[in-house]
């Protein structure tokens, strides 16, 4: 992969990630208030809407940039030489790497994101210090490993699927296509990862919300999977399965036709 082109990928990335974590703000802090164990009322209900944007707005474009740039590079690496039919594995090597490294940059975002969204009445710096000064370093990394365990899955399903549907419109239509036809082929995969991996989202959710020496505090992924079934059952799993998905599905949308887009501007 040519150094223009890795720029290009940086860039476009981190455009699309600022833009989609802004304008699809509300609908998660709604579906983090869902999964809260608190219950959405007394998590804040629809008041505060926008607590924790600031965290998101700091933490969007290098998250979304290195995962793009990782992606890439991977994926051009692997790609050489490579037969056609081990494209889609390809694929989801490419997204599960990229998932690894953005998640050292996207987890301290979403932890004191989170938090600021079941705690609207205080403010995003209040939230970061008082995890800092409660648990340290530590603390902005709670969730790493149910936030890994959440993003390689679904990368593995949308990646793979995006590129696949991209494929198949531009062969049907005899050329590659366009950014639109991109983003709307990035809802549709974006969508059915987001309801695949529900599950995972809400115990990564309780697992970064759990207060300090609780049980789900410890990370333990099963556990808190387990904890969420003997105490909701299935509708407690999928807590917030709507809101994720319209907002993934839109997010797709907006998210992967603004770097195709971006990327072909730049390049």
């Amino acid at each position: 992969m040519e150094p223009r082109e890795s720029w290009a990928a940086l860039a476009a990335g981190g455009v699309a990630g600022v833009c989609v974590d802004l304008i699809l703000f509300p609908l998660d802090t709604v579906k983090t208030r869902l999964q809260s164990p608190q219950g959405f009322r007394k998590a804040g209900g629809f008041r505060g809407i926008y607590a924790g944007v600031p965290s998101t707005a700091i933490g969007s474009f290098p998250n979304a940039a290195v995962f793009f740039i990782t992606y890439e590079n991977v994926k051009s690496m692997l790609h050489h030489g490579s037969a056609s039919y081990l494209a889609p594995a390809t694929h989801m090597v490419a997204a599960s790497l990229a998932e690894v490294v953005a998640c050292l940059i996207r987890v301290p975002s979403e932890v004191v994101k989170q938090r600021a969204q079941v705690s609207p009445s205080s403010s995003t710096l209040q939230i970061l210090s008082r995890t800092l000064y409660h648990e340290g370093i530590q603390g902005l990394y709670r969730g790493y490993k149910s936030t890994v365990l959440r993003e390689i899955p679904f990368s593995l399903v949308q990646f793979p699927l995006w590129e696949f549907l991209k494929d198949l419109w531009s062969w049907k239509q005899g050329h590659v296509v366009d950014s639109w036809q991109s983003a709307v082929c990035g809802a549709f995969a974006g969508g059915f990862a987001a309801a695949v991996t529900t599950p995972l989202d809400v115990a990564k959710t309780r697992i970064m919300l759990a207060k300090a020496g609780s049980s789900n505090a410890s990370g333990n992924v099963l556990a808190a999977l387990g904890s969420i079934w003997r105490t909701q059952g299935l509708l407690g799993l999928f807590a917030g399965v709507v809101p994720r998905m319209a907002g993934i599905s839109l997010g797709g949308f907006i998210f992967l036709g603004t770097y195709e887009k971006t990327r072909q501007l730049l390049l």
